[in-house]
């Protein structure tokens, strides 16, 4: 058996049950789970996910709407810029495909906040084409399991891109099997800090096993830190912009931080990054909530 192999049949035994994986799930639902997985847990994901999915089941849907409630959908999962990626995604997906996701992967890569992982994700595991599907968790595998090494850069390269290109089946539908194992297993397998290589699928052929390398003290990545930071901020003043309706005045904003500077600079990259909209020096709301004018009518009565 192969290595890709190994991975399937390890996947078809162990595989998690999530409901982007059902048979039934469209390309946008798969789209929207890997915008959403980016940096936030599975088990925070999976309940926002099905509440999306049953809001706006459709890019058309999502498109219907203003941006500013696909913000307050997101809610507390963080990095809310997502939140705008996706709107402008539904945005071009119906302008420029007739509401359906696109399966090329060169018209995938070129949708508002599509990159090339994300591209590779949804042309593999919604439409089951071969291309390599290379995130941490696939690297890091690959990394200890082929290389020998026990973590892998900090990120994607074109080098790994092709390593894990040259170890996919050349039947598509088995090589889009493969990729999703390939990350299953370092999600939940070869984890960064404490794999379980017991139960790992290439334990026996594992080249960093063998050479008896311990794994490097202290984390391979130094943990951001977010209690005090502009992060913190930025995300109570979301907080009362997404259960407002309508203008919030500044003076709503200025009690949620004590610090005028810090709280000034949160304020200013939200706007800057399009996800509040100022209504004059002293009103703000959520992008798209801001009121618009009506056309002015040129001549005389019907």
């Amino acid at each position: 058996m192969t290595f890709a192999d190994d991975a399937i049949a390890w996947f078809d035994r162990n595989a998690r049950d999530l409901p982007w994986r059902e048979p039934t799930t469209t390309a946008w639902g798969v789209l929207v789970s890997e915008v959403m997985l980016q940096q936030t847990p599975v088990v925070r994901v999976e309940p926002a996910w099905r509440s999306w999915m049953t809001r706006w089941p459709t890019p058309g849907d999502l498109a219907a709407e203003p941006p500013s409630e696909a913000i307050r959908m997101w809610g507390r999962l963080g990095y809310p810029r997502r939140a705008m990626r996706l709107h402008a995604c539904a945005v071009a997906i119906v302008e420029r495909h007739g509401g359906r996701v696109p399966d090329d992967l060169e018209q995938l890569l070129a949708l508002p906040g599509v990159g090339t992982y994300t591209g590779r994700a949804v042309a593999a595991f919604a439409y089951g084409q071969r291309h390599p599907v290379v995130d941490t968790n696939v690297r890091r595998v690959v990394s200890r399991a082929i290389e020998g090494k026990p973590d892998a850069g900090p990120n994607t390269t074109a080098a790994d891109l092709v390593a894990v290109e040259d170890l996919l089946p050349l039947d598509e539908a088995r090589a889009a099997r493969a990729s999703i194992a390939f990350m299953e297993i370092g999600a939940v397998v070869c984890t960064a800090r404490a794999p379980r290589c017991a139960e790992c699928p290439f334990e026996a052929a594992c080249a960093w096993r063998a050479t008896g390398e311990k794994l490097p003290e202290g984390p391979s990545r130094k943990p951001q830190r977010y209690a005090g930071t502009d992060r913190q901020v930025r995300g109570l003043l979301l907080e009362v912009l997404r259960h407002t309706d309508g203008p919030v005045p500044r003076q709503r904003l200025d009690v949620v931080w004590q610090d005028d500077v810090q709280r000034a600079r949160a304020l200013a990259g939200l706007v800057e990054d399009g996800l509040v909209e100022p209504l004059g020096a002293e009103n703000f709301v959520l992008a798209g909530d801001a009121p618009r004018t009506a056309p002015t009518r040129l001549g005389g009565d019907d």
